[in-house]
């Protein structure tokens, strides 16, 4: 039985930010801020499967692209790398890359990444408040400038950079080209709401990623069955014994925890390391009779605002 009000970690990075806000007061004048990392307050705990960052980019990030598990055990690591993204805050313009525009042969992309033009040939699209994006093992991919964004994803921090901007880091040519997806990303299906609170945004074979919207003064309780990363990213709550604001993070797993919503309601990312979404993850305490049905999980939702996230032919029918 384990609730945690989760530790950050903050990480310098060169194209971050010196301040964080509303999500951390954690800024620096001195030296810019590109992750904040959550880990368990439980020190002697064993690892998480999954880990949630923060990640604030004043400049384009690596182009880069993650093993799957079977590649990163040849080489000696657990697990590799597939990683959700949902975007928290995003200036004008502001973009992500998600998979190639065109498919590639492994000696055209040789060249592309020798030469850099692979910067030219990634798929590059608006990325706006809400908007999610999933980010499979093999895609090819970047973070643009002017995003916060929260990341969960495998627990893995093995990454091979194709492209850098001029930062004279390594690159990782052999790797990337061993692990790539070499075609084109395509649409997948949008998110889908399992009740009026609960919206799905990713179901993959690793995590379930869902946001959590709770009405005012109202009361919940959290079973978390798994393991369970809950970001705040409206609003507020007492959950457990942790009085929740705007960035806070917990960690949960064989647990329940009563959520006390306050006067402005609350919204919560909520993911967990299971394959489908948890029935049962949240329970009415207050019993309202004007509560809406479920909505018909075999189809999508057609009003949500938030756009598809994107999936790789090669991964076309995998979980």
């Amino acid at each position: 039985m384990t609730f945690e009000h989760a530790n950050v970690q903050t990480s310098c990075r060169p194209w971050g930010s010196h301040d964080l806000r509303p999500w951390s007061l954690s800024g620096n004048p001195d030296a810019a801020i590109g992750e904040l990392r959550f880990e368990r307050s439980e020190t002697q705990a064993p690892d998480p499967a999954l880990l949630l960052k923060l990640l604030f980019t004043k400049e384009k990030l690596s182009i880069q692209v993650h093993p799957d598990d079977a590649f990163a055990q040849t080489m000696g690591m657990a697990n590799g790398k597939t990683e959700a993204w949902y975007v928290l805050s995003a200036e004008d313009g502001a973009q992500v890359a998600i998979g190639l525009d065109r498919p590639l042969t492994q000696s055209q992309l040789r060249d592309a990444i020798t030469d850099g033009s692979i910067a030219d040939l990634v798929k590059w699209q608006p990325a706006a408040p809400g908007d999610v994006f999933f980010v499979p093992a093999g895609t090819i991919h970047a973070i643009g400038a002017g995003l916060v964004i929260a990341e969960i994803q495998q627990r893995s921090d093995t990454t091979f950079r194709l492209f850098d901007h001029g930062r004279l880091r390594e690159l990782h040519i052999d790797q990337a080209l061993a692990v790539a997806d070499l075609a084109p990303a395509r649409p997948e299906m949008m998110p889908m709401h399992l009740t009026v609170q609960r919206l799905k945004l990713v179901s993959c074979a690793f995590f379930v990623l869902e946001r959590i919207d709770l009405p005012p003064e109202a009361n919940w309780e959290l079973q978390a069955q798994r393991e369970t990363w809950g970001l705040v990213i409206a609003g507020d709550a007492t959950i457990g014994s942790m009085r929740a604001c705007v960035g806070d993070v917990f960690f949960a797993e064989a647990d329940r925890s009563v959520i006390n919503v306050g006067r402005s309601g609350l919204t919560v990312l909520l993911a967990y390391a299971d394959s489908a979404p948890q029935p049962g993850l949240l329970r009415d305490l207050d019993d309202r009779q004007s509560q809406l049905p479920v909505r018909d999980l075999t189809r999508p939702d057609i009003s949500s605002r938030i756009p598809v996230s994107v999936l790789p032919r090669s991964m076309e029918g995998r979980p």
